[in-house]
């Protein structure tokens, strides 16, 4: 993708640069809503619904890896998940959706809209877990896809933001597969379980978001994948071609 160059016009008054005027709206926040997909479905995570599945998609063998760059570490047992599930489903900001899986009915990881900034129409998405039935399938994307078409189309928002361990190749990959461009590194932004954490950002513009868009509704098309689930054509195809780079 073409790196974005803000544009700029002289001030009447002063005659120097200054962004181009906006609608200063706010944006609605996002709400407890149930976002349908071909692949997987969006629901508000809720304890009682999710736990079991959730933990079972994400305390196998690679539980160690899958945890990696998360906040927390692996739980002990279903009783401390539960207590956590319990915590997050209660939260409004981030506002966490459990991720199902729609041809089993389970729940196989959760996402997250968070630091949801109304007043300048900016939002991320973060605190994401993709348990191991969920990782490398159409429904892994599928669930990025729903929450941008969600954020840019429903509610409006101008700047859809990516962060994660500078140090996470594969988030760092994702983020620039689904479309989000790299804007830097916050140094020492954060400790995280006792050790540094810099921080790589990302975002996707509304401007960028047709473009994306098309992309993604191309890709996850039945006809893209063979009788094994494996895709016929990259995501990043779709996108030259509709850019026509």
């Amino acid at each position: 993708m073409a790196a974005f160059i803000p544009v700029s016009v002289p001030d009447s008054l002063s005659g120097l640069p200054i962004g181009p005027e906006l609608a200063a709206h706010s944006a609605p926040r996002p709400e407890r809503v149930v976002i349908e997909g071909r692949y997987v479905r969006l629901e508000p995570l809720e304890a009682a619904t999710h736990t079991d599945a959730l933990y079972e998609a994400s305390h196998g063998p690679d539980k160690d890896t899958l945890w990696q760059y998360l906040f927390e570490p692996p739980f002990p047992d279903k009783a401390a998940f539960r207590a956590h599930i319990e915590r997050k489903s209660a939260s409004e900001d981030p506002l966490f959706f459990a991720i199902i899986d729609t041809a089993s009915g389970k729940a196989v990881g959760y996402e997250t809209l968070m630091r949801i900034d109304t007043a300048h129409r900016v939002i991320e998405v973060g605190n994401i877990l993709y348990g191991m039935p969920l990782q490398r399938t159409p429904g892994a994307t599928e669930a990025q896809y729903l929450l941008m078409r969600y954020v840019f189309e429903t509610l409006g928002y101008r700047r859809y933001e990516w962060k994660c361990n500078a140090l996470n190749a594969p988030s760092r990959s994702a983020a620039e597969r689904f479309g989000f461009s790299f804007e830097g590194i916050f140094r020492q932004h954060m400790i995280v379980r006792g050790r540094n954490r810099d921080t790589a950002w990302y975002s996707i513009l509304d401007h960028e978001w047709p473009v994306q868009k098309a992309a993604f509704e191309a890709w996850l098309q039945p006809d893209n994948f063979d009788t094994d689930g494996r895709q016929r054509r990259k995501l990043s195809d779709f996108k030259t071609h509709t850019t026509g780079d």
